[in-house]
């Protein structure tokens, strides 16, 4: 602020350039204090630098006014106390541990490795399958001689329990049409007499060669069925028939095998639960064509034959050979509680098809 501004004979230096002055003079006034300026520029300067001062000591003063506005409120705030950290999770009990022993560690991902008969069968639920045999009635097991792991003659893989690797469809209507599942390359075909292996039979390669289905007792299988050859699924690759079955009705012998590397051994697992739930391939009336509806009834499976002892599995053998005969004389209206059919093993002879 200036106080005043007046005339004075007295020699002085310039309060904002430093230079000496003489003759006239402005003061100005600042506090109790007077300086001399030489000119209204050095003036104006130094009030601009006074200003700044004067907002710089405000916004001093504003900053402390705030923090101690702030730390005031944090203390006369409500608290809610402090509170003990979480415990930490208990340990899982022995059971879960075992059941989770086949589980990936942390930090891993992939599919469980190896594969259990759940994982492989919600990995092939997630492909897009077939029925192998047409609808609008699905074809499953009706008794338990014709689910996977009956009673079956001869050495069979492991895994099939007491000797059957697959289930038995159908035979109601004797050369009805057989399609493949799903899209593949066929890996084996046999024609030709094969009464004590199945039958004429064809095996399909799908996903890489890691999954195979074989369709036994083929009644005839058609010309352009070829091993190399590529087919979709609901392609038709033989004709329901009784060509290796002894003792009971025409019927479809379906089974599936996997093998996920080459150095691993095939395996065979149930596909009762997968052929429950396939869509179904519906033929048009008075046409070959078909249109394939998800809408149908799932099956109800019978479940597959729990392992038996060496004397019940000879005590069924015994039944199955004393049924045999009467079934052999009316195959045609019922079949007999146990087929002769067979299906590949853990390998294929190429050459002549057998087990």
């Amino acid at each position: 602020m200036i106080e005043s501004l007046e005339t004075i004979d007295r020699a002085d230096v310039c309060g904002s350039c430093g230079t000496s002055v003489g003759g006239r003079y402005i003061l100005h006034g600042e506090g109790a204090a007077l300086v001399s300026f030489c000119s209204e520029t050095c003036l104006q300067t130094a009030l601009t630098a006074q200003r700044k001062r004067r907002w710089k000591a405000r916004r001093r003063g504003m900053k402390v006014a705030i923090i101690g506005v702030a730390v005031a409120g944090a203390c006369l705030a409500p608290h809610q106390g402090w509170h003990p950290p979480p415990a930490p999770p208990a340990r899982a009990p022995a059971a879960a541990a075992d059941a989770a022993a086949g589980s990936l560690p942390a930090g891993w991902f992939g599919p469980e490795w190896p594969p259990s008969d759940t994982s492989l069968l919600a990995a092939l639920g997630r492909d897009a399958w077939i029925h192998p045999l047409a609808g609008p009635v699905r074809r499953m097991p009706i008794r338990d001689s014709r689910v996977f792991g009956a009673v079956r003659p001869g050495n069979r893989a492991v895994e099939c329990r007491n000797g059957h690797c697959g289930v038995d469809l159908g035979g109601e209507i004797w050369g009805e049409h057989i399609r493949a599942v799903h899209d593949g390359v066929v890996d084996f075909v046999r024609r030709g007499p094969n009464e004590q292996h199945g039958g004429q039979f064809v095996r399909i390669s799908h996903r890489g060669g890691t999954v195979f289905t074989q369709y036994f007792h083929v009644a005839a299988i058609p010309r352009g069925i070829e091993r190399g050859v590529v087919v979709k699924g609901g392609d038709v690759v033989g004709l329901l028939g009784d060509t290796g079955v002894k003792d009971s009705a025409p019927h479809l012998h379906f089974s599936i095998s996997i093998r996920l590397s080459p150095d691993r051994p095939e395996k065979y697992f149930d596909p009762e639960p997968l052929v429950a739930l396939w869509p179904l391939r519906v033929p048009l009336e008075g046409s070959e064509a078909g249109l394939v509806t998800t809408v149908s009834d799932p099956g109800v499976p019978l479940g597959s034959m729990p392992l038996l002892s060496g004397r019940k599995r000879r005590l069924a053998a015994a039944t199955h050979k004393k049924r045999g005969g009467s079934a052999a004389a009316d195959t045609a209206s019922a079949p007999s509680s146990g087929d002769e059919d067979s299906s590949l093993g853990p390998s294929v002879d190429e050459s002549s098809g057998d087990e």
